[in-house]
């Protein structure tokens, strides 16, 4: 939207200003027209033709929600959404803009040599890179991920989403897609933030080789970043209740255990020629300091739950060990299987790709049994606290021998803190306290070549031991 946000933003303006009606037919009218030159003024051609007869699921754009009576406005002034979406989601200066600037990302210097090093044309950037900068059947690639990313295809649903009597079960059954789901909003973001099956939307490791960000997933704290909307009284009404952070978490957790085995048991994405995909191993296990020498030492530090032979590169099971400290808390039953059939699945890596395979389907299984056991589990004040403990717990922290279990250790502690004061029950002062300890963690995870396993549980520990005196 980079060329046309000055038209936009005179737009917008215009709308502002101009006298308004109290009837709710002028009001949609309003609506309307600002759509439609919202449409004129920024949407120059297609990237590919659409047909007169377009699908009712077809892809509308963002000047189809730039109204300002929809969620154009330049301030929180709606009722009963902000109406100021638009805005929060081309903001330049936060996380929350990052959508907007998805494909400008591509396009920039950093991209550019991306793009170079893996030697892509133009029609090369766009079928490597559009699938997740960019939203499947947008109008504009430079729009990069936009409303319809999220939510859904709106043509089913866009011209009666605001009318009289509409409801979220009526949007969700016209097309819009219920992101008040975790298994569901996970399904969506996971696509991009870890790997899909969709064009363009699979991160191999050569992509990464070429400058790309290491991958890494975790659901509430993606979704606190990119918010645009206010979990008010009318929102508990429209969507049957407020977010509980620490549930979006856990099945965030499951469903990325799912998503990183489905793509790794399928046999074009398991191998790139004679060598394993490595986007689907721990990167640091592997990059590693390498010192040849009489004063040379092992810097690899045992790790308990994979049991595989020195010098393996492990599978990445940073999501699986946070899986597993929710189980022990929410679903012990099944916190013993799923363990045991990680440990089966690190295992057969050493044996065979039958075998491998074959463990992956049932790690597989065990990981959907617990997603669905926390989509309707209670996440309360003890319960959070107990995960916590559960993270910091031996049993759990021996397991952070490298940087990507770490790093989520750090914003699982984050996000349950988090979580608890959005839920009212932890004060905001009370957790602002122990910030100090917290960015300690974080402190220990910020640079990946200066990682120490030992150095770091030892911070970890000294937040969670803050945190416990909340209880």
């Amino acid at each position: 939207m980079q060329g046309t946000s000055t038209s936009l933003r005179q737009l917008l303006a215009a709308c502002r200003t101009a006298p308004r009606a109290g009837w709710a037919a002028v009001l949609l009218c309003l609506a309307m027209a600002s759509a439609a030159l919202s449409a004129a003024l920024l949407a120059p051609a297609p990237l590919k033709a659409e047909s007169a007869a377009s699908s009712d699921r077809a892809h509308q754009g963002v000047a189809s929600c730039a109204g300002s009576t929809c969620h154009g406005r330049s301030v929180p002034s709606g009722t009963p959404v902000r109406q100021d979406e638009l805005a929060r989601w081309q903001e330049e200066s936060s996380p929350g803009g990052a959508h907007s600037r998805a494909w400008r990302v591509v396009e920039g210097p950093r991209g550019q040599e991306i793009a170079r090093r893996l030697g892509l044309d133009g029609a090369g950037v766009q079928r490597e890179c559009a699938g997740c900068h960019a939203s499947p059947g947008a109008v504009r690639l430079s729009d990069g991920v936009d409303c319809e990313a999220c939510h859904g295809a709106a043509g089913g649903w866009l011209s009666t989403h605001y009318a009289v009597g509409a409801s979220h079960r009526r949007n969700v059954a016209q097309g819009m897609t219920d992101l008040v789901v975790p298994a569901v909003r996970a399904q969506v973001c996971l696509d991009c933030h870890l790997s899909g099956d969709g064009r363009g939307q699979f991160i191999a490791h050569r992509i990464m080789a070429a400058g790309h960000p290491r991958i890494s997933f975790e659901l509430d704290l993606f979704s606190t970043l990119q918010a645009h909307h206010d979990e008010d009284a009318d929102y508990v009404q429209r969507k049957g209740g407020r977010t509980n952070s620490v549930r979006m978490w856990a099945v965030g957790q499951a469903e990325a255990v799912q998503r990183s085995l489905e793509l790794f048991s399928q046999p074009g994405k398991a191998s790139a020629g004679i060598f394993p995909e490595f986007t689907f191993y721990d990167c640091h296990s592997c990059h590693r300091r390498i010192i040849d020498g009489e004063d040379a030492h092992v810097t690899a530090v045992p790790n308990p739950g994979r049991p595989i032979p020195q010098g393996m590169p492990p599978f990445n099971d940073e999501n699986m060990i946070m899986l597993l400290a929710a189980a022990k808390v929410i679903a012990p039953d099944l916190a013993g299987p799923f363990d045991a059939r990680a440990k089966a699945f690190h295992r057969a890596m050493a044996a065979n790709r039958a075998e491998t395979v074959a463990a992956a389907q049932a790690l597989r299984q065990s990981a959907q049994a617990l997603s669905a056991r926390m989509s309707g589990a209670e996440f309360g004040r003890e319960r959070t606290f107990a995960i916590m403990d559960a993270i910091a717990s031996d049993a759990i922290s021996d397991r952070f021998t490298d940087y990507e279990g770490s790093v989520q250790s750090v914003m699982a502690i984050d996000t349950l803190l988090n979580g608890m004061v959005n839920a009212g029950q932890v004060s905001g002062a009370a957790a602002t306290g122990l910030r100090v300890q917290i960015n300690q963690a974080y402190a220990a995870v910020k640079e990946p070549n200066g990682y120490r396993p030992i150095a770091f549980r030892q911070a970890l520990g000294g937040a969670i031991r803050s945190i416990r005196s909340l209880r």
